[in-house]
């Protein structure tokens, strides 16, 4: 059965999320969701951006000193990791066949922007990569 949840963000994590991926481009940028869960959303909290170790305008890392900050800050604060966000400089919204194998192994949301039109979109991996709705508050 797939999850009919959604990821909800304030506009101001949409505004800090779009101009940290304008100030790396032309390479992807990359930050976490911090927030709750519940059966039927994923609600952000905060973002905590981090830096493309891998300065790539096809491909992200994020170092293993930001994750492990990150995941002490969620924790620190009582919060879940939500989501790794990411940008797509060139190209659309879609998970690419590199993000898919990274999604198998951080099971959250996947929320990219797309630099050239200027979008959000949103996945989870089931069996097979689903479009999770991104609400803006």
């Amino acid at each position: 059965m797939t999850l009919q949840k959604k990821i909800v963000l304030s506009k101001n994590h949409i505004d800090i999320l779009r101009n940290h991926a304008k100030q790396n481009k032309p390479n992807e940028s990359c930050a976490i969701l911090f927030g709750k869960s519940d059966s039927s959303q994923f609600l952000t909290s905060d973002v905590f951006l981090t830096k493309n170790s891998e300065p790539s305008p096809v491909n992200f890392t994020i170092s293993n000193d930001d994750l492990i900050r990150a995941y002490e800050e969620s924790e620190k604060r009582n919060l879940e990791v939500i989501g790794i966000f990411h940008s797509h400089p060139d190209s659309i919204a879609y998970p690419s066949s590199t993000d898919r194998q990274y999604m198998e192994v951080n099971p959250v949301p996947w929320i990219i922007y797309s630099n050239t039109k200027d979008e959000f979109r949103a996945y989870i991996l089931e069996s097979a990569i689903i479009p999770i709705d991104v609400t803006i508050l």
